[in-house]
């Protein structure tokens, strides 16, 4: 009876520790990543959302005003209640959830300011600093190389 209760004592361990490392894996996305899209550079943070979903936000801009001193906005969001989210705000990245058998963020959106148009989005490392992000819209897909900063 004594061995059975270590044996169970160590199998819970066991299942612990493997839970630990799934959730540090899932977790190497939550950071800051330097981007550069189209002339313009950014930062975008990776944050782990209360549903257990990741999320990316745009924390910073290279040059958040037009030429006139305003501050630039998500003017061309489908949704005309986001119209007035400071562009250094936008939620980019929404609804990504780790896949352990594949290593990739995926399930989720990558939303472009620049044309307020989303598509589908997957997340993996190609190193340990260099997160590669593919947008795609049916058929067609295209990847962008963000830069792990923080």
């Amino acid at each position: 009876m004594k061995n059975l209760f270590k044996l169970g004592v160590c199998t819970l361990a066991m299942l612990f520790s493997v839970s630990a490392f799934a959730q540090t894996a899932a977790d190497k996305i939550v950071g800051i990543y330097k981007v550069e899209e189209e002339g313009n550079q950014s930062k975008v943070r990776f944050t782990k959302c209360e549903d257990g979903t990741y999320q990316g936000q745009i924390i910073w801009l290279s040059q958040p005003n037009h030429p006139d001193g305003t501050r630039k906005m998500d003017i061309k969001n489908p949704n005309p209640e986001l119209r007035n989210t400071p562009a250094d705000q936008i939620v980019i990245v929404k609804g990504i959830r780790y896949n352990a058998e594949k290593n990739v963020w995926g399930g989720g959106t990558v939303y472009k300011p620049i044309n307020g148009k989303t598509y589908k989005v997957e997340c993996s490392f190609e190193d340990e600093h260099t997160l590669r992000v593919k947008g795609s819209l049916g058929p067609i897909s295209l990847s962008r190389y963000w830069k792990k900063v923080e």
